[in-house]
């Protein structure tokens, strides 16, 4: 008798779990299929409506791009870019390859900071552009793909607009509870006035202490200056960054010249092919 009552508590145990697992598994399918699919087509280009534009130097300025509805999602991964094509000063058609600041927790909208230059193709489009006007964007680009807690630090060597990627990264880490990456960025610049996101990087650093650190490097600094002084220095790597190991990664992005110069250096601090990555 008590075998049969056992054998029967245990049968009934069983059927519990399989249905408690079969609701689970709904559950998460069914979420899965709910969430907003990204308005990107990789394949062809698509045009996004700027509802905001504000300027935040002379040469600088951050574009917000309404999606389809408020709810929309832009379905970029992490770490990757968008192709936006526009006209230059002579009426030719140009792309160029640029990050968003936001990230797909940014519902009904993506924004990108851009620094127009005076000779670039793609800054004469953006220069002109007003509240009203459609970028077209293609999407998404890249090799680089992120997933939490896949290196246990990243240093990250920016130069200039080259922020804009480790941005996203440092926002997509900090802001993910159960991501415990460590984040040592070295931002380079000519001048003060040249720092791009600077706030939203200082707030990064005063919310995340242990987490993520940020050290300026101007080669034109003002008078009273604590930061790094010319340019990015292996001697400056060795300090504000990881030092080589298997479980750690050095991400860079920045002007041309800068990002071979840092390939020379981190070379021959031992960083490893593995342990670097260019966007």
């Amino acid at each position: 008798m008590e075998k049969a009552q056992s054998h029967k508590i245990g049968m009934i145990s069983i059927v519990v779990a399989l249905v408690a697992i079969g609701a689970g598994t709904a559950y998460y399918f069914y979420f899965l299929n709910k969430r907003p699919k990204g308005c990107l087509d990789p394949e062809k280009f698509k045009e996004f409506k700027l509802v905001k534009r504000t300027q935040l130097s002379h040469n600088v300025a951050n574009f917000k791009f309404a999606l389809p509805t408020p709810s929309s999602v832009l379905g970029l991964p992490i770490g990757q870019h968008l192709s936006c094509r526009g006209k230059d000063c002579v009426g030719e058609v140009v792309t160029k390859a640029y990050t968003p600041t936001t990230l797909d927790s940014d519902l009904g909208y993506f924004e990108l900071v851009i620094k127009m230059y005076p000779q670039g193709s793609m800054s004469h489009h953006f220069r002109e552009m007003r509240e009203g006007d459609y970028l077209a964007v293609k999407g998404p680009k890249g090799r680089f793909k992120y997933q939490p807690n896949q290196v246990r630090a990243f240093g990250m060597l920016a130069g200039g607009t080259g922020i804009t990627p480790m941005f996203q990264v440092a926002r997509a880490i900090t802001e993910n509870l159960s991501d415990r990456t460590n984040i040592h960025l070295v931002y380079a610049n000519v001048t003060y006035e040249d720092i791009l996101l600077k706030d939203e990087l200082d707030n990064l650093a005063s919310k995340f202490p242990n987490r993520f650190s940020v050290y300026y490097v101007l080669n034109q600094p003002p008078e009273e200056w604590d930061g790094g002084i010319g340019f990015v220095s292996k001697e400056m790597i060795q300090t504000y960054c990881p030092a080589p190991a298997p479980d750690i990664q050095i991400l860079r992005c920045g002007p041309p010249l800068m990002n071979k110069a840092m390939a020379v250096h981190l070379d021959a601090l031992g960083y490893t092919p593995k342990m670097q990555f260019q966007f």
